[in-house]
């Protein structure tokens, strides 16, 4: 296992945006492997732009190991399901010119809840949208998924389904859309802070399918909400299943990141050397 950090974990969709290129610094100045892109942190998508973010990261010896992006399946209009593909797809190129091999996938949610902090009450659940039910949610993710299979193949670039909010708030959730899509090219990203109960044995049945891991801490208390996260049990899972990638950090709390991003290498570190 190797440890890398998102950029998410010094941006956390603040006014002013976070450099990637500042972060690849400060990543290898902590003497991290790596680091995962969030789509939404790039100042652009010119190739020049990508190229050079590129060439950065072989400066310092590091892999791009994601391009984390935000899409939305979860819609009855068959036009913003094609919209949410083609954006799937051109992350899937952007991904292939960074040199990363995946990308994150969500499912998306119905939105029928706004407030956050309310679906967080629910747990990440929300009633669908009135006339809709949730067998036509998994039909929609799974057919968009599977309209974005080619041009994964294509590029060499594996589509990695987080359990987030809605559809995957569950390992059900997330073990029935990778089934049913039945392909290589879509495996699972296992993320610690986003199973808000029970959570060691629900991350258990979703890991053997991970190939991506993000380690979630919250020193100064969370941004919108903490977990006390035993990471012994969270490597106990991935020794386990023999997991050989990437645990990428992410960082979501209030303490600075040049400080708590090094706080969590040390306790990822200790556990995983145990």
């Amino acid at each position: 296992m190797r440890l890398g950090t998102s950029t998410y974990s010094f941006w956390h969709f603040t006014k002013e945006k976070v450099p990637i290129d500042y972060v690849m610094d400060r990543a290898y100045e902590m003497g991290l492997d790596g680091v995962e892109i969030l789509h939404l942190q790039m100042e652009n998508e010119a190739p020049s732009y990508i190229n050079d973010l590129k060439k950065h990261a072989v400066e310092l010896s590091l892999d791009i190991i994601c391009l984390a992006i935000h899409q939305n399946f979860v819609s009855p209009s068959e036009e913003e399901r094609i919209k949410q593909v083609e954006h799937t797809k051109r992350c899937l190129e952007i991904a292939y010119r960074l040199g990363a091999p995946c990308i994150r996938l969500n499912s998306g949610r119905w939105n029928t809840i706004k407030s956050f902090d309310e679906l967080m009450a629910r747990k990440g659940l929300e009633p669908p949208i009135p006339g809709y039910r949730e067998e036509d949610a998994f039909r929609w993710v799974v057919d968009c998924i599977n309209k974005c299979l080619p041009t994964a193949e294509e590029h060499g670039v594996v589509m990695a389904l987080e359990n987030h909010w809605g559809l995957t708030s569950t390992p059900e959730g997330v073990n029935k859309i990778v089934e049913q899509v039945g392909s290589e090219w879509l495996r699972v990203l296992m993320d610690t802070g986003n199973f808000l109960e029970d959570q060691y044995n629900q991350l258990q049945r979703i890991a053997p399918r991970a190939i991506l891991v993000h380690a979630k801490t919250y020193y100064g208390g969370g941004e919108w909400y903490s977990l006390d996260i035993d990471y012994s049990k969270i490597f106990k899972i991935l020794t386990e299943i023999k997991f050989r990638g990437y645990v990428s950090i992410e960082y979501e709390g209030k303490e600075s990141a040049l400080t708590a991003v090094p706080k969590t290498i040390a306790l990822l570190k200790k556990e995983m050397n145990k």
